[in-house]
């Protein structure tokens, strides 16, 4: 009998050291599980949009003059390594009809599936137009293009394709604002498909976290003129998950001068007076901001607000070269893209700075006109003055564009970089 007590005894104590073994690796297995779960959990809109630790950029990948050279999915791969490594989390697109939207989600696949740890979200751009637009004919800006339509159930197919990519969906570029006279339509346009889109995120067509936004100018948003606040936008304001609203104060030193226009102070150095003026142009685009919010509140609408395009050119052989307003040179950008930075990471805006880098097709037949210099990097992996500091960092050890390795313009040479810079006019 003792013999049998003390095997029961024993048989039990191994039981109950198996059981605790069994119920501490459930535990383990529980908690792997859990930690595997959050790590892996996708990021919302809502999640990156105002956080600095996802920066925002405005990119296109196209590397020639001749618009129709579509970038390759290793050419798409390399930007995108390029701007992970400078804190860039989203970047915008703008036309899903043409390749590059569909072959870059594909490379930020492919990126993801390289490294676990990669991470890069996009705003879908889908491109409208009114009827008649970009041909011979008078554009009909009442009547939407039949293009348009296509463009949408694109953007909404890539949109379910990538949902672990794909946050953020915007309805036309500068679509509304009256100055892009060859192509703007009216309010009610963009209303439709935000409309729409919406629609397909309450029956479930499209993923219910996904952002619906509108591109626009400043003044569309009702920040301008009061021939923009029609009930229409009002409807629209109220449609859209948030206001993505472009500001602009390198094109106003040419437009609207005022603020960039310098009292002569012979107290000041050559360098203050730049310096000035920067603050000034940050200042304007603050301004823009704000009369986006005021009407914003005065229809009785609360939603965020967020910067899609903002940025400042390198080259110009007009308006805004030395024998215009003095704007362009890299040291300018590089002020305006620090204060930028600086003021909406602080106040929780993300700022979708255009460009990631320079694309010589936007006007093509003159090499030196602003539009294709708006990048902080140049089409061969020259950093500009903006981002010298990621070059001494050594931030992009290792990555190249094009082949080239990522070097700074002018050679790092500060000197020689201030030579090209000029101080704005006077009042005189």
């Amino acid at each position: 009998m003792k013999n049998y007590l003390k095997s029961l005894v024993t048989l039990l104590v191994i039981l109950m050291v198996v059981s605790c073994g069994k119920n501490s690796k459930k535990e383990e297995q529980s908690e792997n599980n859990e930690n595997q779960m959050t790590t892996s959990k996708e990021l919302t809109a809502a999640d990156i949009l105002g956080n600095p630790k996802y920066l925002a950029m405005s990119y296109g990948g196209y590397r020639y003059p001749d618009h129709d050279i579509e970038p390759t999915i290793d050419e798409l791969k390399e930007d995108m390594k390029i701007l992970s490594s400078m804190g860039i989390g989203i970047v915008r697109t703008y036309k899903v009809h043409l390749p590059q939207a569909a072959n870059l989600l594909q490379a930020i696949t492919e990126l993801k599936e390289e490294d676990e740890n990669f991470e890069m979200y996009v705003m879908l751009g889908i491109w409208i137009d009114c009827k008649n637009a970009w041909t011979d004919q008078e554009p009909d800006h009442t009547v939407e293009s039949e293009a348009n339509k296509p463009q949408v159930e694109e953007a909404v197919r890539l949109a379910n394709k990538y949902p672990d990519i794909v946050n953020v969906m915007a309805v036309g570029n500068e679509a509304m604002v009256h100055w892009a006279a060859t192509y703007f339509v009216q309010p009610s346009v963009i209303l439709k498909w935000v409309n729409y889109l919406q629609d397909l995120k309450k029956s479930g067509e499209l993923p219910k976290d996904m952002w619906i936004t509108s591109s626009d100018d400043f003044s569309s948003w009702g920040g301008g003129g009061a021939e923009y606040h029609t009930e229409d936008l009002e409807k629209l304001y109220h449609a859209v998950d948030y206001v993505s609203m472009h500001t602009y104060p390198y094109h106003n030193t040419h437009y609207n001068p005022e603020f960039w226009i310098i009292e002569d102070d012979e107290k000041l150095t050559e360098i203050e007076k730049i310096d000035a003026a920067m603050l000034r142009a940050r200042d304007f685009a603050k301004k823009q901001y704000d009369s986006v919010a005021g009407y914003m509140k005065s229809i009785g609408v609360n939603k965020p607000i967020h910067i899609g395009e903002t940025g400042w050119a390198t080259v110009s052989d007009g308006f805004y070269g030395d024998e215009g307003s003095r704007a362009t040179d890299e040291y300018k950008e590089g002020r305006y893209y620090q204060l930028m930075r600086d003021w909406t990471n602080k106040e929780g805006i993300s700022c979708f700075y255009f460009e990631a880098f320079n694309e010589p097709w936007k006007d093509s037949k003159n090499p030196m006109g602003s539009e294709n210099h708006f990048g902080l990097m140049t089409v061969d992996g020259i950093a500009k003055y903006a981002i010298w500091n990621y070059v001494d960092n050594g931030t992009f050890e290792g990555l190249s564009r094009g082949g080239n390795p990522i070097t700074k313009s002018f050679e790092g040479d500060m000197e020689a970089l201030m030579k090209t810079v000029s101080v704005p006019p006077t009042t005189e």
